[in-house]
């Protein structure tokens, strides 16, 4: 069952954003649940399994919820949990995902497959960030608040340094890069909207912080640049010199 869940997790990397936009995003209603055949938890399991790797996500929510109501202290509840996180994720429902990753997390926390439950989160939390329609066409989304990124952030660092023997980690990696520069784009957005509105110390300290806090991304220069600009507009020429030297020997 563990290797079925290494498969699916990859299969979460390399899907398209789209995957579970066409696919209901609420929790089953109970009358759906109670349509389920009455079979045992086995049964029930294997057809709940097969329609999963099916990419039937919806429906097989709903066989899923039907085991975990029916057979809550059974011996599938946990493998049950963890494939409940995966239709949700797919399906779009990231409210439910977490909701279900948070408990599995409290009432098992020194279960084996933890490290699959926080890089879950993770992603959970990214998507939940993430406007995909919007990304796929291009548009600018860095000016939203970046809350639900620094939550995959720190998830996905959980992840890495509680469990570095985990096979998520390449990927949680990869992830964290990007939601670093995430931040850091964040941050160089504020500071713009400080500085076109002549708030020059607030546009100054908004690139401090990315300098002080994100100087491993990809907007250092743009930081010091504002901070350069910002400091000459208040005055402040040798924080601004300082800045533009910074500046200058970053680019070497």
């Amino acid at each position: 069952m563990i290797m079925n869940l290494g498969k699916r997790a990859f299969a979460i990397v390399v899907s398209a954003s789209f995957l579970g936009l066409a696919a209901c995003s609420s929790a089953p209603e109970q009358e759906n649940i109670e349509r389920v055949p009455n079979k045992s938890a086995q049964a029930l399991y294997d057809d709940a399994k097969q329609t999963l790797d099916s990419g039937l996500y919806a429906r097989a929510i709903e066989l899923l919820s039907a085991i975990n109501s029916r057979y809550p202290f059974g011996p599938y509840s946990r493998q049950v949990q963890m494939d409940l996180v995966f239709a949700h994720y797919q399906t779009g429902n990231t409210e439910q995902a977490l909701a279900t990753i948070d408990r599995f997390i409290r009432l098992n926390p020194n279960h084996k497959n933890l490290d699959y439950m926080y890089y879950m989160r993770g992603l959970v939390n990214i998507k939940a960030d993430k406007n995909a329609f919007q990304e796929y066409f291009g548009v600018d989304r860095a000016d939203r608040d970046a809350s639900r990124t620094r939550v995959a952030f720190q998830d996905l660092s959980t992840l890495v340094k509680s469990y570095p023997s985990s096979p998520y980690i390449p990927e949680a990696k990869k992830r964290l890069g990007w939601l670093l520069n995430r931040m850091a784009r964040y941050e160089i957005k504020v500071a713009q909207y400080y500085f076109e509105r002549e708030a020059f110390l607030a546009a100054a300290n908004r690139g401090k912080y990315v300098l002080e806090h994100y100087s491993q991304s990809s907007y250092l220069n743009d930081a010091l640049l504002i901070m350069e600009q910002s400091y000459k507009k208040l005055g402040l020429n040798d924080l601004s010199e300082n800045a533009k030297q910074t500046r200058t020997l970053n680019k070497r």
